[in-house]
C-alpha cells in the first residue's frame, strides 16, 4: 500500500451516507496515513464531529471560524497529499464546480494543491439531472478525480445508482492513484493534440472531428508519472489543469508546426497525437466568400508535415512517437509511416473498430515497433490506453538511454 506517511483530508458533506466516511477514515489510519477531517454543518446532523475526532486523533474542522478561532483553510490545502470529499452531495459538487466558497469544505478545496477526489452520493434523479452531470464534467475539466458511484440493485429492490461507493472501493481507488509510478520524473515531453483549423474566410474553415481526448489523457498520464509536459493543443472544448502540463493553444497546422519546432528540440520525448490538416486553402479571403450560382472550387495546398520535419531533426537519444488513424491497409500504412517519419514507434487505431476514433471516450490500439513487432490491445478507456502507451514509452526510453 502507498498511504503510509501520507497526509489525507477527508471532507464530509451532508448525506445519509456520511457514516461510511468513518470506515474510510479507519482504513486510512490502518494503512499509516495521517488524516484530518472536515465537515459541513449539514454533515454534523448525521454523524458527530467527536466520532471523527476520536478515530483520526485530530481536531475536526466544521467552519472556517470556530468559536472566534481562525482555521486556516490555505494551510490545510497545502498540508495535504490528497483530499477526498466523501460523501460529495449534489450541493457540494455544485459549489465546488462553480467556485462557491461558503463552508470549510469548499474553502479548503479551492486552496488545495493536491489531487482532489470526489465520491458522489445522491438519489438517482439528482444524479441523472443535467445540472449535476454538467457540474461533474466541470470538476473533471479542472483536473479533479470522480470516484465511480455505486450501481445495480439494492437489497430493498431500489435502484442504487448514484449511491456512495463502498469505503473499501474508495480506498482502493485512491491508493492506486497515489501509488502511480514516477518513472518519468523530470523528463521533458512535448505532446500535440486535438484538431487544427484552416481558414477559408473570416467565417468558414476546414477541420476534422478530433476532440483531443487521447492527447490530453497522454499529457496527464506523463505528468502523473513525473514528466514536465508541454501540450500543444488545437481548438477543443476539453482542457487540462494538471500543474505539470503547460498548454500552448494553437489553431492552424502552421501554428502547431512553429510551436513544435520550438519545443521539440528542448524535449527528451515527442508524442504527436494531433489530427493535423494535410491541406489548407491556397488563398485566404479577408472578406466572407459570397454565394454564387453554380459550384465553388477552393484550391488547396499542402501544409508542412510536422512529423517528418521533427523526424529529420531528431537527436540520437530523443524519442518520437506517432499516431496513425487508418481505414484500410492499416498495418502496411503504419509501417511505411514509421520509416518515412523516423518514428520510434507508432500507435495505430482504425475507424473500422467500434468505439475507437474521434469524439469517444474509448480507443482500441496497436503499437507497432519495427524492432519489437506489433502489440495489440483490447478496447479500453482513453485514460487506460494512455497508460499502455506510456508504459511502452518508458520501456523504450530506458533501453535507448542506457
Amino acid at each position: 500500500m502507498s498511504l503510509k506517511g501520507k497526509k489525507i483530508i477527508i471532507a464530509v458533506s451532508g448525506s445519509i451516507a456520511a457514516y461510511k466516511a468513518l470506515y474510510l477514515v479507519r482504513l486510512m489510519i490502518k494503512e499509516g496515513a495521517e488524516v484530518k477531517v472536515l465537515m459541513t454543518h449539514s454533515a454534523t446532523k448525521f454523524v458527530s464531529a467527536l466520532s471523527f475526532s476520536t478515530l483520526s486523533k485530530n481536531p475536526v474542522y466544521t467552519s472556517v471560524i470556530d468559536n472566534e478561532a481562525w482555521n486556516n483553510h490555505v494551510d490545510l490545502g497545502i498540508w495535504a497529499d490528497a483530499m477526498i470529499i466523501a460523501p460529495a452531495t449534489a450541493a457540494t459538487i455544485g459549489r465546488a464546480a462553480n467556485g462557491i466558497c461558503d463552508n470549510i469544505v469548499t474553502a479548503v478545496y479551492l486552496s488545495a494543491k493536491c489531487p482532489v477526489f470526489f465520491a458522489p452520493a445522491m438519489d438517482l434523479d439528482m444524479w441523472e439531472h443535467p445540472s449535476t452531470k454538467n457540474n461533474i464534467l466541470k470538476l473533471q475539466s479542472y483536473g479533479n478525480l470522480i470516484i465511480p458511484v455505486g450501481d445495480g440493485e439494492l437489497a430493498s429492490g431500489l435502484v442504487g445508482k448514484g449511491r456512495l461507493a463502498e469505503p473499501e472501493d474508495i480506498f482502493t481507488y485512491i491508493d492506486q492513484h497515489l501509488s502511480k509510478k514516477k518513472d518519468l520524473t523530470n523528463r521533458s515531453i512535448m505532446i500535440t493534440a486535438g484538431p487544427t483549423i484552416e481558414k477559408i474566410d473570416p467565417v468558414r474553415f476546414l477541420t476534422n472531428p478530433s476532440s483531443g481526448k487521447m492527447g490530453i489523457a497522454l499529457a496527464e498520464e506523463c505528468a502523473d508519472r513525473g514528466a514536465i509536459v508541454t501540450l500543444i493543443l488545437g481548438p477543443t472544448h476539453i482542457k487540462t489543469d494538471h500543474p505539470l502540463v503547460k498548454t500552448i493553444h494553437i489553431e492552424s497546422a502552421e501554428q502547431m508546426y512553429q510551436a513544435a519546432l520550438e519545443h521539440y528540440p528542448k524535449s527528451d520525448i515527442g508524442i504527436l497525437a494531433a489530427a493535423v490538416a494535410d491541406y489548407r486553402p491556397a488563398d485566404y479571403s479577408d472578406t466572407k466568400v459570397k454565394k454564387k450560382e453554380g459550384d465553388l472550387s477552393i484550391p488547396l495546398e499542402r501544409t508542412t508535415d510536422i512529423a517528418q520535419s521533427l523526424g529529420k531533426e531528431k537527436r540520437e537519444k530523443q524519442i518520437l512517437i506517432g499516431f496513425a488513424l487508418e481505414t484500410n491497409n492499416e498495418i502496411e500504412n503504419a509501417k511505411k509511416k514509421i520509416q518515412r517519419k523516423n518514428f520510434d514507434f507508432i500507435v495505430l487505431n482504425s475507424l473500422r473498430n467500434k468505439g475507437a476514433g474521434f469524439k469517444v471516450d474509448t480507443n482500441k490500439i496497436s503499437i507497432i515497433n519495427n524492432d519489437h513487432g506489433i502489440k495489440d490491445f483490447n478496447l479500453k478507456s482513453k485514460k487506460d490506453v494512455a497508460v499502455d502507451i506510456v508504459d511502452e514509452l518508458v520501456s523504450l526510453y530506458n533501453l535507448k538511454n542506457k
